[in-house]
């Protein structure tokens, strides 16, 4: 893990109205972001909590969005701070006696885009969607979990029923989801078969992959057959992808295709091919965090940051991400603590 920068002081909560924060002006390139220290400091209403963040994943999802596409349509207006993952620290409870109390350590998936995101040092997120964090992780660590962790859950356990004797191939098996989908089918008992390029394929079968195919070298459809699911984390159109995942499906298989758009006639094709097919957008929620929060704590679960940035080099976080092959995540250094 590269870590880029050194850390600041911790800000502590001294009820002050404004905040630093990462500021998108416009839709675009990475020049649309900007750091402001004059921030409005989002304030939690009903059924929400008030976290001081100490780091933020950054997913694909959040550059997509910078774009000006896929998320981008729930912006409510720029400028605007964006950002889903976050670990942090309680400063505000909904109430006395509720589960979380200030001056836990927490970790969780923003309301971002239609509310203030996790790229700035507080933010206010609806309570179902945030879990104690890992006590054996850093808060650096713990803001790469959340949306690929729960996103892998959905479709591996949720979506596949990952179960002993399960053939499953996960797309991008290197990539932030991909790799807690290759731990998570492998955990329950399934057949793992991952992509990746040639320098991931060693890490993957120390994931627990039982077999890998070498994109860069090998089609996958020349080296799997029948496999039961397939999860789809790249949906490249130009190289078809998905349509050509369906043809390595067993009869009634399931393809979950996780990539937003580009496949307008999905379910179409896969009736046409005698498969099943679905697409999947998580829906993050403290139980699920709470259970992936103890198969980390067991050893069962790991984590990969790739790189961590601080919040002034957010743009070349952006651009890292942006230019794929990042093995696990990159994560942004908001505070210390």
């Amino acid at each position: 893990m590269t870590v880029h920068g050194g850390l600041g002081t911790p800000p502590t909560d001294d009820g002050t109205a404004t905040m630093r924060a990462v500021v998108l002006d416009r839709f675009g390139d990475c020049g649309g972001l900007r750091i402001a220290d004059d921030v409005a400091r989002p304030v939690p209403v009903v059924g929400e909590l008030l976290v001081r963040v100490v780091a933020a994943g950054l997913n694909p999802m959040d550059v997509t969005t910078r774009a000006g596409v896929g998320d981008a349509v729930g912006v409510a207006g720029l400028p605007a701070v964006l950002g889903h993952d976050f670990s942090g620290v309680v400063v505000r409870a909904p109430y006395e006696a509720f589960r979380l109390q200030p001056g836990d350590e927490v970790y969780g998936v923003s309301a971002a885009p239609r509310a203030t995101g996790s790229f700035a040092e507080y933010v206010t997120v609806p309570a179902q969607q945030v879990a104690p964090k890992p006590k054996v992780l850093s808060h650096t660590e713990a803001a790469a979990v959340p949306l690929a962790a729960t996103t892998a859950w959905g479709t591996v356990v949720e979506l596949a029923k990952a179960h002993e004797g399960q053939r499953i191939l996960v797309h991008a098996g290197a990539g932030g989801v991909g790799h807690f989908a290759v731990q998570l089918g492998a955990y329950f008992g399934a057949h793992v078969i991952a992509t990746a390029s040639g320098r991931n394929v060693g890490w993957l079968r120390e994931l627990g992959a039982a077999e890998t195919v070498d994109h860069t070298t090998t089609r996958f459809e020349d080296a799997v057959a029948a496999v039961d699911t397939v999860i789809d984390l790249v949906g490249d159109p130009h190289d078809r992808t998905g349509p050509r995942s369906l043809g390595v499906l067993r009869p009634g298989g399931l393809l979950v295709h996780v990539p937003s758009g580009g496949w307008p006639t999905l379910v179409e094709d896969a009736q046409r091919a005698g498969v099943r097919a679905t697409t999947y957008r998580t829906v993050p929620d403290a139980a699920t965090l709470a259970v992936i929060g103890r198969l980390i704590t067991s050893g069962d679960l790991r984590v990969a940051v790739q790189e961590v940035f601080p919040l002034e080099e957010i743009a070349a976080a952006h651009r890292l991400v942006e230019g794929g092959h990042v093995r696990g995540k990159v994560v942004i250094q908001v505070t210390d603590y």
